[in-house]
C-alpha cells in the first residue's frame, strides 16, 4: 500500500537532503540486482535515520536486519568517531555485497557485520546501546525488543520499521490475519503499553516506531 500520492512523495524527496554517491549506488544496485528491493530503507527513511543518529550522536548502535547495508551506513553518519555499529543478518547470500559496501564507506572501521540468528547473537553482545534499529523478520519483533530493552541505556532510542505493515494493521486492509500481521499488531500494542518507554509511530514509508527508554 502506498500511503502518499506518488507526486507528493517525489516532492518530499526533492526537498530532502540527497543521498551520498555510495548510498545512491546501493539503492540502484539493490533495485536491479537483489530480490525484494522494497526491503531497502531508501532515500527518505535513510535520511530520517541519519538525522536522528546525528541528534543522538550514539556511541554504540545495534541493527537487527542488515539487508544490503543501506540503513547501517545512514545511521553511521551520526555516530561518534570512535563509535561502534553492530549489524546482524542471517542471509549469507548478501554477505559479500554488504561487506563490499561497508569497505567502500568512511565507516569500515566502525561497523561490525555479524552473520547469524539475531536471537542467538544479541545475548552475546556486552555493549550498552544508544540506538537500536529493528528491521528483520516480523514474527520476532517482540522477541528482539525484549532481548534489547535491558541493554539499552536510559534516554536511548529504539527504532522499528514496518510497523504499519502496508496498512494491514487495519482490518479493512487485509483479507485475513496472517502470522506477520498478527506479530506486528502484538508488538505495537505491547510497546504502547510498556511504561519503560515513550513511543511515537510515524507514517514514514511503511511505518516507523520510535521509542525512548525512560
Amino acid at each position: 500500500m502506498e500511503f502518499l500520492d506518488p507526486e507528493l512523495e517525489k516532492y518530499i524527496e526533492q526537498h530532502t537532503e540527497e543521498e551520498i554517491p555510495l548510498l545512491q549506488k546501493i539503492n540502484r544496485e539493490t533495485h536491479t540486482q537483489v530480490l525484494k528491493p522494497r526491503m531497502l530503507s531508501g532515500h527518505l527513511q535513510g535520511r530520517v535515520l541519519s538525522i536522528i543518529s546525528h541528534m543522538i550522536q550514539p556511541k554504540n548502535i545495534l541493527e537487527i536486519g542488515t539487508y544490503t547495508g543501506y540503513s547501517a551506513l545512514c545511521m553511521a553518519e551520526g555516530m561518534q568517531s570512535d563509535g561502534k555499529l553492530i549489524t546482524i543478518d542471517k542471509n549469507e547470500e548478501l554477505t559479500e555485497r554488504v561487506e563490499g559496501y561497508f569497505k567502500e564507506s568512511d565507516f569500515a572501521h566502525n561497523i561490525e557485520f555479524k552473520k547469524g540468528n539475531a536471537l542467538e547473537v544479541i545475548p552475546t553482545l556486552k555493549l550498552e546501546w544508544d540506538m537500536v534499529f529493528i528491521d528483520a523478520d516480523k514474527s520476532n519483533y517482540l522477541n528482539y525488543y525484549k532481548l534489547c530493552i535491558d541493554q539499552v541505556r536510559k534516554g536511548a532510542y529504539i527504532l522499528i520499521d514496518n510497523v504499519l505493515w502496508s496498512g494491514k494493521v487495519l482490518e479493512k486492509n487485509r483479507k485475513k490475519l496472517d502470522k506477520d500481521t498478527e506479530a506486528i499488531l502484538e508488538f505495537n500494542q505491547f510497546v504502547s503499553e510498556d511504561h519503560r518507554v515513550q513511543n511515537v509511530l510515524f507514517p514514514i514509508r511503511d511505518g516507523l516506531m520510535i521509542l525512548r527508554k525512560k
